[in-house]
C-alpha cells in the first residue's frame, strides 16, 4: 500500500482563495466602474459627441497627455540614475537618500502641491524668475508630475539593476567596448522591461493626478485646466453627465494603455530572449 503524501498550503485552497480574489475585486473595482457606465444609460450620443469634442475638453486633454509624456520621459532618464546610484554605489546618506525616494508615496498630495505652488507663485522663489501665466501652469504642472511619477520609475528599476550580472559588463570593458557600447548594448537591453514598465506607470499615475497639481493648475477652461481638475468642475456645477462622459473617456485610455504596455512587456521581452 503507498501512502501519498499530502502536501498542505499555508493559505486555504483554491476554490475559497479564488472566490474572496473575485468578491474584493468586484467590490473594489469592478462595481465602481459598472456604476459609472450605467451613468451613461439613457444619454443620447449626440450628447456624448459633443461633450468629448467640446474645446474645454480637447484642451485639458491636450494639456493633461503633453504634461504627463514629459514628466514621464524625464522619470525614466533621471529615475534611472538615481536607481543606478542607489544599486551599485555606497556612500554617507544612501540609506536616507533611498527613503526620500518613497516620500512622494507617503506624503498627501495636496501637501505636495501647497509647497510647489509656494515655488511657483508670482512672488515664489523659482516664480519670480518666470513669466507668471508660464510659472502657474506649464512648468508648475509638470514639476508637480514629475515628482509624484518619480518612485514608480526607481522602484520598478532598481531590481532589474540588482539582478544584473557584473561580470557581463566587465566582460564587455575587457573585450575594448566603451562605456557607451556597455550601456547599450549589455545594460539597456536588460533593464529596458523596466524601463517601459516604470515609464508607463508613471504615465498613468500623472494622468489621474488631482492634488498637487490642483494648486498649480489654473482654472480658465481651454487653457490651464487638466483633465481631473475640469472633471472636478463639472462635478461643482451639477453637470454629471458630462463629468461621467469625460471620466468615461478617461476610463477607456487607461485600458487602452494597460493593453499596450502588456504588449510592449512581451515585444521587450521576446525581443530580450532572442
Amino acid at each position: 500500500m503507498r501512502f501519498h503524501r499530502v502536501r498542505r498550503n499555508v493559505l486555504p485552497g483554491f476554490g475559497l482563495t479564488m472566490g474572496i480574489t473575485v468578491v474584493y475585486l468586484g467590490l473594489v473595482v469592478l462595481i465602481p466602474l459598472a456604476a459609472l457606465l450605467m451613468r451613461l444609460q439613457g444619454m443620447k450620443f449626440a450628447d456624448f459627441w459633443n461633450t468629448l469634442t467640446d474645446k474645454t475638453v480637447i484642451a485639458a486633454l491636450q494639456l493633461t497627455f503633453t504634461a504627463s509624456l514629459v514628466a514621464a520621459a524625464v522619470n525614466v532618464v533621471f529615475g534611472f540614475i538615481v536607481a543606478w546610484v542607489l544599486t551599485r554605489y555606497e556612500f554617507p546618506g544612501r540609506r536616507f537618500m533611498d527613503a526620500m525616494v518613497d516620500l512622494p508615496f507617503a506624503l498627501p498630495t495636496a501637501v505636495s502641491g501647497i509647497a510647489l505652488n509656494e515655488l511657483y507663485l508670482q512672488t515664489g522663489w523659482i516664480g519670480r524668475f518666470l513669466p507668471y501665466e508660464l510659472a502657474r501652469t506649464n512648468w508648475g504642472i509638470m514639476i508637480a508630475l514629475i515628482f509624484i511619477g518619480l518612485p514608480f520609475v526607481v522602484r520598478t528599476v532598481q531590481p532589474a539593476i540588482m539582478e544584473m550580472e557584473k561580470e557581463l559588463e566587465e566582460v564587455a570593458a575587457s573585450l575594448g567596448a566603451s562605456r557607451w557600447q556597455t550601456f547599450w548594448k549589455v545594460i539597456f537591453p536588460t533593464i529596458r522591461p523596466a524601463l517601459v514598465t516604470g515609464f508607463s506607470l508613471a504615465f498613468a499615475r500623472a494622468l489621474g493626478e488631482y492634488g498637487s497639481v490642483i494648486f498649480i493648475a489654473g482654472n480658465q477652461p481651454g487653457k490651464t485646466t487638466v483633465i481631473s481638475r475640469l472633471i472636478m468642475m463639472k462635478l461643482e456645477q451639477y453637470r454629471y453627465q458630462e463629468a461621467v462622459t469625460i471620466a468615461f473617456l478617461m476610463l477607456v485610455t487607461s485600458f487602452l494603455m494597460l493593453l499596450l504596455i502588456n504588449l510592449s512587456q512581451v515585444w521587450s521581452n521576446r525581443r530580450f530572449l532572442k
